[in-house]
């Protein structure tokens, strides 16, 4: 198929990865063009990919996080009418299909009538729950939708209750090393925010006197350096920014990896490809965390209480590493693209009527 992907433009699509739906993207591109798809990439410049890339944002235009409505609102400008380019390309180039793999509104409301497949990557945002809630919405009759987790489609029903689930998959072997494992240490990685709960990694492992890396972008300054900075020590350190190969062997080296969501955690790529490395998982009860860890990859605390975070550590550190390891076989990036062009070929093959409706 000829294909369009429409990114997430906040960041680059480049390593090291801003976070896991920019990971996400890129391996899904790279997997769908090595599989024989022709597929363009509309993203922010600065993105490499496997397929073409059209960049629709200046690599130069920083988002913010503005407390401020009027802020919101011109950022919010400039990235829809970065989306509405994007779109625009679209409908000249004639694509069989667009996957939707960005958080905005701009692609529900102009992809009238244009194959898609929506990917909804996060619990529901205030924008698109306007668009859904809205009188008389209905579904575009050659759209999908689908959503990465069981535990995140809980939320989506409420608009869209024919939601599908596709789950997140990486390239296992990627993360597959025999680095030695170093005793009396753990791992966190993600985005430094609160949301993902990095100050209460640093406080269960002092409680159970765990050495502990933190590698990850620092997305909020004021939480690093107020919470973060001061914690950094002998016991705690911060290793920056890292790709994927280092990134692999600092977790693949650790005892065990700390999982600390704050939010409903959707997914938690960084948790997958910590059980990929054979690392067991402590987490805190948000989101995905339990869909995702089962029973044998690691333990999921019984609150969300750091003493809780504490006592699943305590318990999963010393868990069996090639059962944590076969226990992610399930979500191998080879299923997930199944299931993305299981999808992608329902929304071209979908035949309608005069009026548009699904015949």
């Amino acid at each position: 198929m000829k294909l369009a992907v429409l990114a997430h433009l906040h960041h680059p699509i480049a390593q090291p990865f801003a976070g896991g739906m920019e990971s996400h993207t890129a391996h899904l591109v790279a997997g769908l063009s090595k599989r024989g798809h022709d597929v363009t990439l509309f993203a922010k410049e600065g993105s490499v990919s496997r397929g073409q890339v059209e960049a629709v944002l200046p690599r130069s235009y920083a988002v913010h996080g503005y407390p401020d409505s009027e802020g919101r609102h011109r950022q919010h400008l400039t990235l829809d009418s970065a989306m509405g380019r994007a779109i625009a390309r679209i409908r000249e180039k004639g694509f069989d299909a667009v996957l939707n793999n960005s958080l905005s509104p701009v692609p529900h409301l102009e992809l009238t009538n244009v194959p898609t497949v929506h990917v909804l990557h996060t619990p529901v945002l205030p924008r698109l729950a306007e668009i859904f809630g809205a009188a008389g919405w209905e579904p575009d009759a050659r759209h999908r939708h689908v959503t990465v987790s069981h535990a995140n489609a809980v939320q989506w029903r409420q608009f869209l209750p024919d939601i599908e689930v596709a789950h997140n998959g990486i390239v296992l072997n990627h993360w597959h090393t025999d680095i030695q494992v170093v005793p009396g240490t753990a791992a966190w990685t993600g985005r430094i925010t609160p949301e993902k709960g990095t100050h209460l990694a640093i406080a269960a492992a002092r409680a159970t006197n765990m050495k502990l890396r933190i590698a990850g972008p620092v997305q909020d300054t004021e939480y690093f350096r107020t919470l973060i900075e001061p914690e950094l020590d002998g016991q705690i350190s911060y290793l920056g920014h890292l790709e994927q190969p280092a990134l692999r062997n600092m977790i693949a080296s650790s005892q065990i990896f700390v999982s600390s969501p704050m939010w409903e955690e959707p997914f938690g790529l960084t948790t997958l490809e910590a059980m990929a490395c054979g690392a067991p998982v402590a987490a805190l009860p948000a989101g995905a965390m339990k869909e995702i860890i089962g029973s044998r990859a690691g333990v999921v605390a019984r609150s969300r209480e750091v003493e809780a975070l504490a006592e699943a550590i305590f318990a999963a550190r010393d868990m069996d590493r090639s059962e944590v390891r076969r226990s992610v076989r399930a979500f191998s990036h080879e299923a997930m693209l199944d299931a993305y062009e299981a999808q992608l070929g329902s929304v071209t093959a979908v035949r309608h009527d005069a009026s548009g409706r699904r015949a």
